[in-house]
């Protein structure tokens, strides 16, 4: 397919490019930006005007629940979803079941997705065998299977020398390793952050010491083995200091949030609601400022969704007793549009978080715009105004809190590849 869309804002964080003009796909790639070369005759033309194009976001952390749950979500349902969130490169975590410890496990990933709508979809390899935290798993034939690096998802590991050999293990093939900062036992079976609305709730708490302990003996190993890690889903302030000072000093760290995060606060649980049951829990009000401010000055280069769906029965009981995650591929580009309407990020930052930024994790080369570069876009319509309504929500899972927020802005078209996956309902797509 060859296309032009013209008259439009072309946005593109990868260089800082910013301006109206045309974009034009030819096949699979991006042929030219700014204006239509000379003899470019497309077969279809799209008028732009008042209009916004973007990359296609990067989501580093969603769970599509298949293999293994599909009785909460599938590949082909959550892929949809991720269409229509603007989002057109997922990253699942191993943690399915069976985990994805094995090539098979990962083929037949890559199988479902090309089933489904286009949406291009990655799986980390399990760091151990089983996810048990043991024994390592079979890296190098993980790596030729097409993982873009490895995890052990939240499941812990045996013990720090398991974690130094897995470090040295994947700093041979190069690979990013992506890691949870929970210690275990002071994780504990808590529910919610350590404090004052955990103790009026009479919920078992998480403390801060939970994230900042694990990180610094992670940061540790980081120094000992040289080895890239990246630390998935930062929740406090105090863990987003510690990595802007790994970074300062050179170490080969990175760090995401998940877009909740940034807006939600301890308080939401108050009256516990399922829905704001998460791993790591929402924090205090300080830890929210900490991470938004560390989004800001770049510590924090990536934000994603930590997207878990799940079936209505998985919410329902004490809020102890509930799964912990939020359905939130449709919310992403949202609430991360929202930080520049609060005056946090500039459009070029916030675009850059969930493109460029999370795309340089794991050596993707995806989320930019550049000539010759994959056609995944967003063509996006800044002046509209929607309301988050549970009756056009496309993923399997509707457990989120952010229903009948107001969000401006919309994705009209998500193009991957070249081609549409997800159009508005209402838009004439000849």
């Amino acid at each position: 397919m060859s296309v032009v869309i013209e008259n439009v804002r072309i946005l593109d964080p990868a260089d800082g490019f910013d301006a109206v003009g045309d974009l034009c796909v030819q096949g699979e790639e991006i042929l030219a930006r700014g204006s239509t070369p000379e003899g470019f005759e497309p077969r279809r033309r799209i008028d732009g005007s008042g209009l916004w194009v973007f990359p296609g976001l990067v989501d580093l952390a969603a769970r599509t629940r298949e293999p293994g749950e599909e009785h909460k979500a599938t590949i082909a349902s959550e892929t949809r979803a991720a269409a229509r969130g603007g989002v057109t490169t997922l990253v699942m975590p191993p943690d399915t079941h069976p985990p994805v410890d094995s090539p098979a496990v990962l083929e037949l990933i890559t199988r479902r997705a090309r089933e489904a709508c286009g949406v291009r979809v990655y799986a980390l390899g399990a760091l151990t065998h089983g996810l048990e935290g043991q024994q390592l798993a079979e890296m190098a034939a993980l790596v030729r299977a097409g993982a873009p690096g490895v995890s052990n998802g939240q499941r812990p590991l045996a013990s720090l020398l398991v974690l130094r050999r897995a470090l040295e293990y994947a700093s041979t093939f190069d690979l990013t390793t992506v890691l949870s900062a929970q210690d275990p036992a002071l994780t504990g079976s808590g529910c919610v952050h350590e404090g004052p609305v955990s103790t009026r709730l009479g919920l078992s708490g998480i403390p801060e010491a939970a994230e900042t302990a694990a990180l610094g003996a992670i940061l540790a190993l980081v120094e000992q083995t040289g080895a890239r890690v990246h630390v998935a889903r930062l929740s406090t302030r105090r863990g987003a200091e510690m990595i802007a000072k790994a970074r300062s000093d050179g170490l080969p760290v990175s760090a995401d949030v998940a877009a909740h995060q940034l807006f939600l606060t301890e308080v939401d649980v108050a009256e516990f609601n399922p829905d704001c049951h998460v791993i790591p829990p929402l924090r205090s009000q300080r830890d929210r400022d900490g991470l938004r401010a560390a989004v800001a000055d770049g510590s924090i280069t990536a934000i994603c969704s930590d997207h878990q769906p799940h079936e209505a029965d998985s919410k329902l009981g004490p809020f102890a007793d509930t799964l912990p995650g939020i359905a939130a591929l449709e919310t992403l580009l949202p609430l991360t549009l929202r930080l520049v309407e609060d005056g946090l990020l500039t459009l070029e930052q916030a675009l850059s978080r969930v493109t460029t930024g999370p795309a340089e994790v794991l050596g993707l080369e995806h989320g930019r715009l550049t000539p010759g570069a994959r056609a995944d876009f967003v063509l996006f319509d800044p002046g509209a105004i929607h309301d988050l309504r549970r009756d056009q929500w496309l993923s399997a899972g509707h457990n989120t809190p952010f229903f009948n927020w107001t969000f401006g802005g919309e994705v009209r078209e998500t193009w991957v590849a070249g081609r549409p996956t997800w159009t508005r309902p209402g838009e004439d797509d000849a």
